[in-house]
């Protein structure tokens, strides 16, 4: 997977979603599509539809919406010109009754008429300036999964949907903390500036070494552990939903789309 990974960086966005659909990528997307939006995904029958919508409008670091399907319809129009999301996403998580039941790579078999499916903004699509910055990010140089945590910060609940914010973490030099806020806040899709940084414990993490969600990373000599708001959040908030079916992207492994990066809302230009 080490070999295809490196190839996919280095090709174009068409030929990396390509590869997605085909089946023959079905990794982590961190450093994949640069210059675009990743996205998190969560799609569910309509009668729930409405009160995650009201979810997100409440809890908007954590979910960023970027784009809602029409009911029953898997092409997501308004974020690419031919983005088909059951396919579209390297690996699904399949939840029934609100525990986690298997995941898959395509989700054609399961799809039906009256599921809607939702994006949400992600946070490797600001990894990219971060880098052309200088700024070293582990997880994309090791070809892994950026560590997830479940924090003791609260989301404000709607409906059946409630729970804890999951945060991602990345460790950054102290004396580049501040422009990695500056960096990271201009981008208000993908969950925009940290929500906290500093001693992990203060937002209800023992242990920094033991990720939820991804892989371990390391905090170097110097560094300070960042956290931003993750678009696994919904994840928790639709197992405590507990509905028959709910289908969500596997963590790390996100929805590219032809929304530009740095778009402050998701607006597609066809030339």
């Amino acid at each position: 997977m080490g070999d295809s990974y490196e190839l996919l960086k280095s090709r174009a966005l068409p030929d990396q979603r390509a590869a997605i659909r085909a089946g023959d990528y079905c990794s982590h997307t961190a450093g994949l599509g640069q210059g675009y939006l990743q996205a998190n995904l969560a799609i569910m029958p309509e009668t729930h539809a409405l009160d995650f919508m009201r979810f997100c409008q409440r809890n908007p670091k954590p979910c960023p919406l970027t784009g809602v399907s029409d009911t029953g319809n898997p092409m997501m129009t308004t974020l690419g010109r031919d983005i088909d999301i059951r396919t579209d996403v390297p690996a699904y998580n399949i939840y029934r009754n609100g525990k986690l039941a298997g995941s898959a790579n395509d989700i054609s078999d399961i799809w039906r008429d009256d599921l809607v499916a939702f994006a949400l903004g992600c946070s490797f699509t600001f990894e990219h300036a971060l880098m052309r910055a200088g700024h070293r990010v582990w997880h994309v140089e090791n070809n892994s999964t950026v560590p997830m945590f479940r924090s003791n910060i609260d989301t404000v609940p709607a409906g059946p949907f409630s729970g804890k914010m999951v945060v991602s973490m990345r460790s950054m030099p102290e004396e580049r903390v501040a422009e990695v806020i500056e960096i990271s806040r201009r981008f208000p899709l993908a969950h925009g500036g940290p929500v906290y940084w500093g001693d992990p414990a203060e937002i209800g993490i023992s242990d920094i070494s033991a990720p939820e969600w991804g892989d371990p990373a390391p905090v170097g000599p110097g560094e300070v552990s960042m956290f931003w708001a993750c678009g696994v959040t919904p994840q928790v908030a639709l197992e405590a939903a507990r509905m028959p079916l709910c289908i969500t992207h596997k963590p790390g492994h996100m929805l590219i789309t032809d929304v530009a990066e740095d778009a402050e809302v998701p607006v597609l230009r066809f030339n």
